[in-house]
């Protein structure tokens, strides 16, 4: 979620400047969007809609300056000649006014040196600072829905104080769906009280990144009126962004980001002094010292009130996310589905991007049957369709009637020794005799990337363990879990746990504007731009790191709770690696490296901690198909 700049390339990395050939008029409206074959028709002439502006009251005064907060609303709707009310598409943000420049904090090498604050490199981000993102006015207005967009609070036209998922956000998101269900105060720029008296009241919340994030916050209050969420590479839980089982980490590899930085960012309201205060608490609370879990944190953990939620959910996430990880999808799924909340997930290949960028035909037909089944009501026959859909290779679609896959079962493989001419260990089924003592000694100059390569030669600063050549293709899908018996002597306090495919195969290089080519219309005046091309490498790559888990050793017992080690003392430590689902091709094998310090992603301790891992007892346990 953060930005680019100040690290915080958030969330909103991910709002490209899409546009959509605008529909041709009708020549006459009708009183209602006509139905075809798989729901509302575009009927409606898009440059006759109705384009206002509100203020909505919160009912939190964030800013602490008398006055109730007010959230800054903007509206595109169909011009119904009879007045015949419609649902609503809302995407709120933080970003419609662009980022300040902030500087990330400068504690990530904990060795004891001066401290020093300076800007992080400006990269682009135009991407983030569009007024009317996206596709949504110009795709669903002609079909019948209004589409609204709402600047967070503390940003753009908004008051009150952003808090990187604070309870005063959600709250401000919240009061504008009940403005639409006739419940909150609004007001137009004259100060004259104003209606949502053309809206049904049924409102779909979407967005990507921190835009999708606001929706999970705001579906977990239970709000009546917000019928279904479409997160997209959204957040479920703060504390698992920028932290991990009791470890200070960083998203993406924007070492120094944390919940203060990105309010800073997004803190573009007139008179941002005013939250001075704030963010100062911010730095304060968020406790980057010890990084444990405590009451701020439990107040961005959107998965604890997963049993509120009455919306349905379409979830869609990245496997190659390494800004949102995949945890944030697993857990909030999982939870859903402990609920019985109506769902669907979409799982592609991409990084931290809209689906409209990897499979665009089949996401718009889905979003707009979605939208069309929970907001109008039309049996669209999409909750009969299969549960999941999954891009297991890049191009290949999988469907599933659940997810984790249906068959995945729990394998548990032990850590074994190395072969007499020591080389790595091994990866064999579980249970296993108690075994010798490894160690490793800590280099944290070194990246991950480099640390999982050569797997058949030794290496100082990591232990690897493989598995044996996979006869049959072999999926992986769900949660991995390590267990670890090991003991530490220095002053890193952490473990990393990375899951590798040692193989071949093609990678997925992403999506790229190109200008000319990939244009397909005009757009409305304020969201000129082309659509992303995807694109693949063809080159082969010998290793792919699956997924990574994070521990600091004095959480071992409790993520809320620091307990010191005893140098030397072995221990047992369990911890979870990022939900995935992958497959591993015939002949791969799977491989688990240990480290401690991940450069891009944890703090940085001195070299020098010496770790020792008991084979036998530690193993690594494999949701497999």
């Amino acid at each position: 979620m953060p930005t680019s700049r100040g690290g915080v390339r958030l969330l909103a990395a991910a709002c490209a400047a899409l546009t959509l050939l605008t529909p041709a008029a009708a020549t006459a409206a009708p009183a209602a969007p006509a139905l075809g074959a798989h729901g509302t028709e575009p009927v409606y002439d898009y440059t006759q809609a109705v384009r206002e502006q509100v203020w909505v009251q919160a009912p939190v005064d964030s800013d602490a300056d008398g006055r109730p907060d007010r959230v800054a609303v903007r509206i595109i709707r169909p011009r119904t000649p009879d007045g015949r009310k419609v649902p609503v598409i809302f995407q709120p943000s933080p970003y419609y006014a662009g980022l300040n420049d902030v500087p990330n904090h400068d504690d990530i090498d904990r060795d004891g040196a001066a401290a020093r604050r300076s800007a992080s490199p400006a990269t682009g981000r135009a991407a983030e600072t569009i007024v009317f993102s996206g596709y949504l006015d110009n795709y669903f207005v002609p079909r019948g829905y209004a589409v609204v967009f709402a600047d967070s609070l503390g940003s753009g036209g908004s008051t009150g104080c952003p808090t990187s998922g604070g309870r005063n956000e959600t709250l401000g998101m919240k009061a504008v769906v009940d403005w639409l269900n006739g419940r909150a105060r609004a007001v137009d720029a004259a100060g004259a009280p104003v209606r949502a008296s053309w809206s049904t009241g049924r409102t779909g919340m979407i967005g990507v990144s921190y835009n999708g994030t606001l929706p999970n916050a705001v579906a977990a209050t239970g709000v009546r009126g917000l019928e279904t969420i479409v997160p997209i590479a959204g957040i479920s839980s703060w504390y698992d962004y920028y932290r991990a089982n009791g470890g200070v980490v960083a998203p993406g590899g924007f070492q120094g980001e944390d919940t203060d930085v990105l309010a800073k960012a997004v803190l573009t309201r007139q008179h941002p002094e005013v939250c001075a205060d704030v963010m100062a608490r911010l730095e304060r609370d968020q406790d980057r010292q010890t990084g444990d879990y405590n009451a701020y944190w439990a107040e961005r953990d959107y998965v604890r009130d997963a049993g509120k939620v009455r919306a349905s959910v379409l979830l869609v996430h990245g496997l190659h996310d390494d800004n949102v990880r995949t945890q944030q999808a697993g857990q909030w799924w999982d939870a859903l589905a402990r609920h019985g909340v109506p769902r669907k997930i979409w799982l592609h290949q991409g990084a931290h991007t809209d689906p409209f960028n990897v499979r665009r035909d089949v996401w718009l037909d889905t979003l707009h049957r979605w939208f069309d089944q929970w907001l109008y009501r039309i049996d669209t026959g999409i909750m009969r369709e299969p549960m999941a859909d999954v891009e297991v290779a890049p191009g290949q679609w999988r469907t599933a009637a659940t997810w984790p896959v249906p068959g995945a079962r729990r394998t548990t493989l032990a850590l074994g020794g190395p072969a007499a001419d020591g080389r790595p260990g091994t990866l064999k089924p579980w249970p296993a005799r108690p075994g010798a003592r490894q160690t490793f000694v800590d280099d944290p100059s070194r990246t991950a990337e480099d640390l999982v390569a050569g797997e058949l030669s030794a290496d100082p600063n990591r232990l690897a363990y493989l598995s044996a050549p996979l006869s049959r293709e072999t999926r992986l899908s769900g949660t991995p879990e390590v267990t670890v018996r090991a003991d530490l002597d220095g002053k890193s306090p952490y473990l990393t746990a990375l899951l590798v495919d040692y193989g071949t195969a093609d990678r997925y290089a992403g999506t790229h504007a190109v200008p000319g080519q990939d244009c397909i219309g005009p757009g409305i005046p304020e969201d000129p731009g082309c659509f992303g091309r995807r694109e693949y490498t063809t080159q082969s790559t010998p290793l792919e790191i699956v997924s990574r888990g994070w521990l600091d050793v004095r959480n071992r017992m409790s993520p809320s709770r620091t307990t010191p080690i005893e140098a030397g003392r072995a221990y047992t430590f369990h911890w979870n690696l990022q939900t995935e689902d992958h497959v591993f091709a015939a002949g791969h094998r799977i491989g688990l490296v240990l480290i401690s310090t991940e450069r891009d992603h944890t703090l940085r301790y001195p070299a020098g901690t010496k770790v020792g891992v008991r084979l036998g007892v530690s193993k690594v346990l494999l949701p497999l198909h």
